[in-house]
């Protein structure tokens, strides 16, 4: 029998079996090939245990008053690069043998429905030549980053500073200089993860837990400070430094989902004095602020097409990269510590 990756609470990760279900006449059995996670929508979960609640879409609110919808057990993973191996009747634009890709779990086996045209509403999209899984596997965090370099509204010669060298951040920092941004900072207290962003090209990298990275970073732009902080570290002290380091009516915008209790975060001096504007990003919530021209779909397939392009390189982004048999324990440890890692890539053998 296959198998998937789940969790089984809060730090508990398992290999278990499952049953694959037969066909439907618009459906497709994939066979995957690579996978991973999303670290930080997923891992939070792991890390701190949310208020009780939910969200309630029609007045857009949190409602803390009712229970959160179990998690556990719950499959790991968002996106998955596989070879399809089996196809319904009435399937007729895709064939078996086609690598495709699509918002999948880490699990061996998948079923995608031709009906539904786009990957990041259920469906599939073939991989055209000579695009890597590992390119693939970066098209979700790609989105987001190019949301937030959009709403950051990035113009040649603009100075900027990113916080969190997570794929997303690596991504928006190879945005930004694409953009047209002269100069670049790149902020994360993980060793790792700055080495990667200095070759991605950052401009002056900083480790926020051994220098001050709001004054490093005003001493580095003639005390002045950058035009766009992109914040993508989901963490107050992150969100504090990026309001520091930018110039007065600088621009922050925060592309994470914060857990807990603000520590770190002081809304007084630089927020106060220096009238620091915030914008929220945010790829899955339509309509975007470019709409009706943008939307989520045209998102995806414009972060599709700079992949495909090798418009944006992924070298370094993907790791650790471990077999399946190996990801149980490799998500344990992603789960209890950032060290050594940017974005874990789970191989089927």
């Amino acid at each position: 029998m296959p198998r998937e990756l789940i969790a089984l609470d809060w730090s508990h990760f398992v290999l278990r079996e499952y049953e694959d279900p037969p066909l439907g006449p618009t459906q497709m059995r994939i066979r995957s090939e690579f996978s991973s996670p999303k670290h930080g929508t997923e891992l939070r979960g792991y890390r701190i245990k949310p208020r009780p609640g939910r969200w309630d879409r029609e007045l857009g609110l949190f409602l803390s008053d009712e229970e959160s919808r179990p998690r556990f057990p719950g499959s790991l993973g968002n996106t998955t690069v596989g070879v399809i191996t089996e196809i319904g009747n009435e399937v007729s634009a895709f064939q078996v043998g086609d690598r495709v890709f699509g918002y999948f779990p880490i699990r061996e086996t998948h079923i995608a429905d031709e009906r539904i045209p786009y990957p990041q509403f259920g469906g599939v999209r073939r991989l055209p030549d000579g695009m890597t899984a590992e390119e693939a596997a970066c098209v979700d965090p790609t989105v987001y980053a190019l949301t937030a370099v959009r709403d950051a509204n990035i113009r040649v010669g603009d100075r900027v500073a990113v916080f969190g060298m997570g794929a997303i951040g690596l991504i928006a920092l190879h945005l930004s200089k694409r953009a047209g941004a002269f100069f670049a900072a790149a902020v994360d207290p993980v060793g790792i993860r700055r080495d990667v962003a200095g070759q991605h090209g950052a401009d002056l990298v900083i480790d926020p837990t051994k220098a001050d990275a709001g004054l490093e970073i005003k001493l580095a732009t003639d005390r002045k400070g950058v035009d766009v902080a992109i914040e993508a570290s989901a963490s107050y002290a992150g969100f504090h430094d990026a309001i520091r380091c930018l110039h007065f009516g600088g621009l922050l915008v925060s592309l994470a989902y914060y857990e807990g209790e603000a520590r770190g975060l002081y809304l007084s001096d630089e927020w106060h004095r220096n009238r620091i504007t915030v914008r929220s990003a945010r790829a899955d919530s339509d309509p975007n602020r470019d709409h009706p021209m943008w939307d989520r779909r045209r998102l995806w397939d414009s972060a599709f097409r700079l992949l495909a392009e090798k418009s944006i390189h992924v070298e370094g982004i993907l790791q650790p990269i471990v077999s399946f048999e190996e990801s149980a324990e490799a998500y344990r440890k992603i789960s209890e510590s950032s060290e050594g890692s940017v974005k874990l890539g789970v191989v089927y053998e």
